[in-house]
């Protein structure tokens, strides 16, 4: 994609307004502990510790609005504490050019590692750092710096309390969470039914695993229906694919099909009714008709074999969901905290630690997270430079806005830095038209501050542009209310804001941290993951006196983090403009095909894992290492940019066919799921390698084997 393209595509996207649902209750909780926060703060100690309050207040309420697991309180403590340390500390410094120079520079560069920890933090660490650069205009001393400080905290605190004091919807995104995880297997099931070979995207499961970790005091306090179900609908996942799979055993047409899909139809509606269940805390409102078809003895009489024990496993673990929905059990009849299925989350005082290694794990040569932090670091001390070499005043608009805008992605930065200049320039417009008709008191300003930050609430999710078309009017009624010039500000902050911009534009353009080169490596990672999933179900075969669930439920864990990091790859090197280098379009589409039906074989076979007391398979631990070897070579080919090569692994296969006791011909070994399986994971395999073969010679190593 060529830069002017780049440039387009991504002022498009920063420009978007979604359609989203709004929260208003939250959204108003926020904009009322803000007007405690001003209100207050206005009446006892001026205008000047009242906009500082208020950015303390504002920050709190924003960084609860992210998407994070923790609860929300804690959110605004953190927010709110960590930048009152902020202020103070850039105060105290703030003299000495070029002590608070290194400040900046060092406070910036950590808060670009802190994207290590996830997304929520590092949003909260850049917002901090960029209010930061505000706040310390604002005090006259140190003892009024400790007092703007304290005022900072305590907004935080007030919204902290008000979340306590006035919670809504209490566990309100766990449920969504595990509501739309249920709520994707059942449009999966109903997929299916059109198509047997229908993908799944796993991010829901994966969204809704994040959702599940708790802390003790958590455990003890979640709902029933919250614990348990998640596990029942990853279980969920493998017995869909292997009953709608022709290769286990039912037709594509004819009787068995037929019914097969009124199995899945009927599981789609009562997983759908037990994620509202989940979604609004109500009982589960199921149609008898569905619950007919699964409980109807004809499934012992229409079904056989694999599939039979399929449809018998899908019963079951529906009855497991609808149990857990309706609060009266969980899986297995384990109490809610002592299950297996609890995720425990360290608390608060011991995150540090959980951070702090996260963030050491960046720092190497070729990490996005730390280029992205070496990028901010340097554009804020530069932007710093500029603003103040600038004969506007104000400079340090210019190093906020880079900081907010900037971000470890290409196209988000590019994205944002347009939509705020948009924002800044729609909403300057509208607070200075309404400064010079209304000529508002500090009183007045103050409550239309609060009015902005409410819609800003309201309106964040739709997209960065609106909120930022709020956020600059808060702003200039905020520091109109401390003693600002209306008609300078809006000059400064236009100006100040496009350069800002434009360094954090430039910074990516020579500092950048393409994905498109590294496609091929998150491919290769993907391909190693499936491939260590497969070996690792067909070694539960060769072994079922000692099956390893553990393992098996490892390997499907790192293979859904490959694909899902192959996938934010693919999207984000799709807006780069970066020449074609390795991995077409085309190949990367037909590739990711193939994994997909890889992991999906490997998943059908898990979904008719032996008892423990099981014969072994023959050949099962032999096909198993093979396959480790050959996906780990394969792997090496694609970074190398080799094709690979699975005759390994289809000889291992080979062998199955053993001789027949007269000699006269073979007979398969083993059972015949695996035998199926296998022949399904081959398959997957050889059409990797067709999409990667610019080529396209014949790489069907199975068929060449079995004519020899």
């Amino acid at each position: 994609m060529s830069w002017l393209r780049a440039l387009k595509e991504t002022a498009r996207s920063g420009l978007e307004i979604e359609r989203l649902k709004l929260e208003p209750l939250i959204a108003l909780r926020g904009a009322v502990g803000l007007a405690l926060v001003v209100g207050t703060s206005l009446a006892l100690f001026g205008p000047q510790i009242a906009a500082s309050s208020a950015f303390g207040a504002f920050q709190a309420a924003i960084a609860t609005f992210q998407r994070s697991w923790r609860p929300r309180p804690v959110l605004a403590l953190v927010s709110g504490v960590s930048l009152a340390v902020s202020t103070f500390v850039g105060y105290v410094s703030g003299a000495h050019t070029v002590l608070f120079l290194c400040l900046l520079g060092a406070w910036t560069f950590l808060a670009g590692l802190a994207w290590a920890a996830g997304p929520t933090g590092g949003i909260i660490a850049a917002s901090n750092v960029a209010i930061m650069l505000v706040t310390i205009t604002l005090p006259t001393s140190v003892e009024d710096a400790a007092a703007h400080a304290g005022m900072i905290a305590v907004g935080g605190v007030v919204q902290a309390a008000l979340i306590v004091l006035f919670p809504v919807r209490r566990w309100g995104a766990q449920r969504d969470a595990l509501a739309d995880a249920l709520a994707a297997e059942a449009g999966y099931a109903r997929r299916l039914r059109l198509d047997p070979f229908a993908p799944f995207d796993p991010l829901p499961l994966m969204t809704a695993r994040s959702a599940a970790a708790v802390t003790p005091r958590e455990a003890r306090r979640r709902p029933a229906e919250l614990h348990g179900a998640r596990g029942v609908a990853e279980r969920l996942r493998p017995v869909l694919a292997s009953l709608a799979d022709p290769a286990m055993g039912v037709p594509g047409e004819g009787l068995e099909r037929a019914w097969v899909n009124e199995l899945l139809g009927a599981a789609g509606s009562v997983l759908d009714a037990a994620a509202r269940a989940v979604r609004h805390g109500e009982p589960v409102h199921l149609s008898a008709t569905d619950l007919g078809v699964l409980k109807t003895p004809d499934n012992d009489v229409i079904l056989v074999g694999p599939a039979r024990r399929a449809a018998d496993r899908l019963a079951a673990l529906l009855d497991d969901v609808l149990e857990i929905a309706e609060g009266t059990g969980t899986a297995r009849g384990i109490p809610s905290d002592l299950a297996p299925d609890t995720r425990h989350r360290p608390t608060l005082p011991r995150l540090a630690p959980v951070v702090l290694a996260a963030m050491r794990r960046e720092l190497h040569h070729g990490s996005a997270i730390l280029r992205h932090a070496i990028r901010v670091a340097v554009v804020a001390v530069a932007g710093y430079f500029v603003g103040a070499a600038l004969p506007l005043g104000h400079g340090y608009w210019a190093p906020m806005t880079a900081v907010m805008v900037m971000r470890p992605e290409f196209s988000q930065t590019y994205a944002r830095s347009v939509a705020r200049f948009g924002g800044t320039l729609v909403g300057v417009g509208l607070a200075t038209a309404v400064v010079r008709g209304a000529h508002p008191s500090d009183t007045l300003s103050a409550v239309l501050a609060v009015v902005c930050a409410g819609l800003m609430y309201l309106l964040m999710r739709t997209g960065y542009v609106v909120g930022q078309v709020c956020v600059s009017a808060y702003v200039v009624f905020l520091l109109g209310m401390a003693g600002g010039d209306w008609s300078q500000t809006v000059t400064e902050r236009i100006v100040l804001t496009l350069v800002g911009g434009l360094l954090a534009m430039v910074s990516y353009a020579l500092y950048p941290a393409w994905e498109t080169p590294r496609l091929r490596y998150r491919l290769a990672d993907w391909l190693v993951a499936d491939g260590r999933y497969a070996a690792t179900v067909i070694d539960q075969y060769a072994d079922p006196a000692h099956r390893d669930l553990d393992a098996v439920r490892s390997a499907v864990l790192a293979t859904r983090e490959a694909r899902v990091a192959w996938q934010e790859a693919l999207a984000a090197a799709q807006h780069e403009p970066v020449r074609h280098r390795g991995i077409s379009r085309a190949a990367a589409t037909d590739a990711q095909h193939a994994l997909g039906q890889l992991g999906r074989s490997a998943m059908v076979l898990e979904a008719h894992l032996p008892a423990a007391s099981a014969e072994p398979v023959p050949g099962a631990a032999e096909l198993a290492e093979a396959l480790r070897r050959a996906t780990e070579q394969g792997a090496r080919a694609v970074r190398e940019r080799r094709l690979p090569d699975w005759r390994p692994a289809a000889e291992a296969v080979a062998r199955w066919d053993v001789p027949t006791a007269d000699g006269d011909g073979t007979s398969p070994a083993g059972d015949p799921v695996v035998r199926r399986g296998a022949a399904l994971l081959l398959e997957a395999l050889e059409e990797f390698t067709r999409a990667l073969d610019e080529r396209g010679g014949s790489t069907r190593v199975s068929s060449t084997l079995a004519g020899k």
